[in-house]
């Protein structure tokens, strides 16, 4: 669902139990669905609204100005509600600084580390706080919350984020940054085992011009005049690693209860590439908010991909309506409807029906209140690129598509088996669903649609207008259907409830 929401729909008895109610002549206004104008929602899905003002709210209870009004200007014209806001930690030698810094650059973030915040020759407090450090000396805390507060107040930070590296080190500090009013968006925690991370160390070596550092076997400088600079950090032995190492493992437990909802936890004991591709999926996502959304899903996907199942099963979970274009026309040809009547001819002549009736038809049912107050889960259509700006011209556009990918082997292995029962109407599948007796199997019948020539071509359709369908939704999620069905859904379910990912481009 949009920018990440929980789905708030009623369940199926309290839908049966409410539209029947919803007559002229009998009207409940506490229970009836509000006719609320569509545009609305749609309107506050598209450009963040309820996003925006649950930021807004928290800022304000967080920092409790003078005049409200003001600081709600002030925040909107800032505009940097999505900007990175993120802590890393992790023990030592977990590789924090070196993912910090890839981040940074990938995501045109600033760094902003115990390290440079005491190289700020032109802060007082950093003057403070590195004559702390040279004496040997822990950073009071105090201290330390005041240096944050200067850098984090830079317009650099303000306008393109922070990425925090190593701290909160304690439980004290944590709350301290908390009650301080800094509020990070995804805490990242690095993980490995006190082996790896001992032997990790004892090969770091760091440049003293830049900063950058390096390791003996996993990252060694190519350019040999930096290879001549670098120097053995301090406090990297074995037994000064161990130390702190036990005094991480003691803090880091009382630290990670201040997070409990927007935290990660990754391996560092992998390559670090991985670490960081794992780590910059995390932060590109966006977390479920308690914005309303009413779902609007397509499934997208060639024939024996499994979209009526999974609209089925979404619809029976979350009470959505389940719409699938193909039986819409046939409903309106059994009803001898004026639309009907229209459509009746190119059924009988086996020929497609135009899109302008389709999209008449279409438009009737997704404009009818329930699809307008449960949301809708809609298959069938659209199959070319001119249905598809249809369907937005309309202004039926959904905010969830999934294109459901299964190999062309498997579909025919899907519907090429499936056979029917004359005497019973019994639906089976040579492999998946044998009939039990042999006198039944005998009696089967295969559908004229699902021999493997017709199969083929209608697969061929859908791929031969499936490129210009993904350009055109770009933001579709893509699902390999060619597994359990259920895990198809759970994929698809949780593309639903979570927004989607910010798009960083490489």
């Amino acid at each position: 669902m949009t920018h990440g929401q929980h789905v708030r729909v009623p369940s199926n008895e309290r839908v049966a139990k409410v539209l029947p109610r919803t007559t002229v002549g009998d009207m409940d206004a506490t229970t009836a669905p509000h006719h609320i104008p569509v545009e609305i929602p749609r309107y506050g899905e598209q450009h963040n609204i309820f996003e925006m003002m649950q930021i807004m709210l928290q800022e304000l209870l967080i920092h409790q100005p003078k005049d409200p009004i003001q600081f709600m200007l002030d925040h909107l014209q800032r505009d940097n509600d999505m900007v990175p806001k993120i802590f890393i930690l992790g023990p030592p030698a977990s590789g924090k600084t070196t993912i910090a810094m890839w981040l940074c650059k990938h995501l045109n973030a600033n760094l902003i580390s115990l390290q440079n915040l005491m190289w700020n020759e032109f802060s007082e407090l950093a003057a403070k706080a590195l004559q702390f450090h040279e004496a040997k000396k822990p950073i009071p805390d105090s201290l330390l919350m005041k240096l944050l507060l200067e850098r984090m107040g830079n317009p650099q930070c303000i306008s393109k984020g922070w990425i925090l590296d190593g701290i909160p080190e304690t439980r004290e500090q944590a709350l301290m940054i908390q009650t301080s009013g800094i509020s990070p968006r995804h805490v990242i925690v690095l993980s490995a085992p006190d082996t790896v991370l001992i032997e990790r160390n004892l090969g770091k070596r760091i440049d003293p011009h830049t900063g950058e550092v390096y390791h003996t076997t996993f990252d060694w400088p190519s350019e040999l005049d930096v290879q001549n600079r670098l120097r053995i950090p301090l406090g990297i032995s074995e037994e000064e690693t161990a130390k702190r190492l036990m005094e991480y493992h003691r803090n880091i437990t009382r630290i990670l209860h201040t997070y409990p909802k927007i935290l990660k936890v990754i391996s560092s004991d992998q390559p670090c590439v991985d670490v960081f591709y794992q780590a910059l999926t995390y932060v590109q996502s966006q977390h479920r908010s308690n914005a309303p959304f009413t779902p609007r899903i397509l499934l997208c996907g060639p024939i024996g991909s499994g979209k009526s199942l999974q609209a089925a099963l979404l619809a029976q979970k979350y009470g959505i309506i389940n719409v699938c274009c193909a039986h819409l026309l046939k409903e309106e040809v059994a009803k001898k409807s004026a639309v009907g009547e229209y459509i009746q001819p190119f059924f009988e002549r086996k020929m497609k029906v135009p899109d302008q009736i389709v999209i008449r038809v279409l438009l009737d049912r997704l404009n009818k209140q329930d699809c307008i107050s449960y949301g809708w889960v809609l298959h069938g259509y659209p199959h070319d690129l001119d249905q598809a700006n249809l369907l937005d011209t309309a202004g039926l556009m959904p905010n969830r598509v999934f294109f459901l990918n299964v190999p062309y082997d498997s579909i025919i292995e899907r519907l090429t088996l499936r056979r029917t029962d004359p005497a019973t109407g019994e639906r089976y599948h040579l492999m998946y669903k044998p009939p039990p007796t042999m006198e039944i199997q005998q009696r089967l019948m295969q559908h004229p649609k699902d021999t493997e020539d017709k199969v083929k071509l209608r697969v061929d359709f859908f791929y031969s207008n499936c490129s210009l369908l993904e350009e055109y939704f770009e933001n579709a999620i893509y699902v390999n259907g060619d597994q359990d069905p259920y895990t198809v859904f759970e994929y698809i379910e949780s593309g639903i409830i979570m927004p989607l990912p910010t798009k960083v481009p490489l």
